[in-house]
């Protein structure tokens, strides 16, 4: 199968057109893509585990919310991890690492026999979490013609958000099977984990790294798999054009003058996919419904009811995202959950049942915005010496602000309730006037012509 796609994605310009692989490049993001199934499992995995690993380990809020952001703080040496992974070695050898630790560290979950050891089981499954988070986005956009870029980078949100629905049915089914239910919620993570492994083994090395590491031959047979002869030549002369004055990377690099605004914009729309709030919806509905009386059942259920209006708005975003583009599906996220937050805020003091569709309205909006939209324009926004660098940069600061979102929600709703979700909604308008001043549209620019515009302007 294949498609028709101009000179333009390479080098903006209008020659004839290349005939892309169009099943080969899906192929490989779906495989890539898994990292965030995995993701998407642990993310979602604690939300149906927290009743009875309360009654396992007796956690109060302070533990509660430390359980939960354990996965955050092994997500961002993860990160790092992954960092120093995909500049020395590649990106598929850190996808590979990351798919074994987290079958360990599924196993560990399941069988652990106190809450510190736990903890340390979701520590390391953060550190796959946070390699995957990193490199299957950054290894997709480096393997997609710009037109495909938006929706197979997509793709990887699109597997966070499958991930989160089966993991909650899966919950939602295993909730009357004991009290060591939790054990079966953790351990089948191992499942996924292990058919990762297995596709990973077959995916190509990114062509980027491999020009940049001097493997042009090697580069030239990927790009030549995906869109033909020309398509290949034009691309490498793009890419070598762009590596053409690069000296080796590290941190300091990021501090260029024409690098830093780019970086800059991208921590901060890391950290306001996080402190927007909606994450606590996710890891925290049962303890959310349970405050206007639901059912443990009922609590689960929502979870359910949560992933499958996940999953259709994220497929919706697939297809807006090259057409409507990346800024304006960020303003109406941000700007639309500031209005929700306020009525869901009004309805919880009221203890009203209604509030679930508000919430489920809240997650609609989130998963066709900024849910994947961040991460497109993570992978797409800095230039080619350092984006391994700045990448793992603004996604250390998405993991630091998830770890302190959901670490502070059960005191903060403990103490004040309904009131938190005020807090949210300010973050929210914030988030709005930052995207709107600060981010430029990057639909169908390829990373090369992206890396142009970056360093000679102070914004995006």
């Amino acid at each position: 199968m294949a498609t028709i796609i101009s000179h333009s994605d390479v080098a903006g310009t209008h020659s004839p057109g290349y005939r892309f692989n169009t099943f080969y490049i899906l192929g490989i993001s779906f495989i890539s893509a898994l990292g965030g199934y995995l993701f998407g499992f642990d993310f979602a995995v604690i939300s149906g585990a927290l009743p009875f690993l309360q009654k396992q380990f007796l956690l109060n809020a302070y533990w509660e919310g430390f359980a939960t952001g354990s996965l955050a703080l092994g997500a961002i040496a993860g990160c790092v991890i992954a960092g120093n992974i995909a500049e020395k070695y590649g990106r598929k050898p850190g996808l590979l690492l990351a798919a074994g630790i987290f079958t360990i560290s599924s196993l560990l979950m399941a069988t652990a026999t106190e809450r510190d050891f736990f903890i340390m089981a979701r520590f390391v499954a953060g550190i796959s979490v946070g390699m995957a988070s990193m490199l299957s986005p950054m290894y997709i956009a480096e393997i997609s013609p710009a037109r495909l870029r938006g929706r197979m980078v997509a793709i990887n949100q699109l597997t966070i958000v499958l991930g989160i629905l089966i993991t909650n049915l899966v919950n939602y089914t295993l909730r009357n099977n004991g009290e060591d239910a939790w054990r079966y919620m953790f351990g089948l993570g191992a499942v996924p984990a292990v058919l990762f492994f297995a596709g990973a083994l077959l995916l190509p090395e990114s062509p980027r790294w491999l020009v940049k590491t001097g493997r042009i031959g090697d580069a030239a047979a990927v790009l030549n798999k995906i869109g033909g002869n020309d398509f290949a030549a034009a691309s490498m002369q793009s890419i070598e054009d762009s590596l053409q004055h690069t000296t080796k990377t590290n941190f300091r690099a990021i501090y260029n003058s024409a690098v830093l605004p780019a970086v800059l914009i991208g921590i901060g729309l890391a950290v306001f996919q996080q402190l927007c709030g909606i994450n606590v919806v996710f890891n925290y509905a049962p303890k959310i419904f349970e405050s206007i009386g639901a059912s443990q059942d009922d609590q689960l259920l929502q979870t359910v009811f949560i992933g499958s209006v996940n999953v259709v708005f994220t497929l919706l975003a697939m297809l807006l995202v090259d057409k409507l583009g990346r800024k304006p599906l960020m303003l109406i996220g941000a700007g639309g959950l500031a209005v929700l937050y306020v009525v869901v805020a009004n309805m919880l003091a009221a203890g009203s049942t209604g509030v679930a569709w508000f919430l489920l309205s809240a997650i609609g909006i989130y998963a066709m915005s900024l849910a994947p939209v961040t991460w497109v324009l993570i992978s797409e926004i800095f230039p080619n010496k350092v984006r391994s660098t700045a990448t793992t940069i603004a996604i250390i600061c998405l993991w630091i602000a998830y770890f302190i979102l959901v670490f502070t929600f059960p005191v903060l709703f403990e103490k004040t309730g309904n009131r938190s979700f005020y807090i949210y909604a300010i973050i929210c308008a914030v988030g709005f006037l930052f995207v709107l001043l600060k981010v430029r549209e990057t639909k169908g620019k390829t990373l090369e012509e992206l890396e142009g515009i970056i360093t000679k302007n102070s914004s995006l």
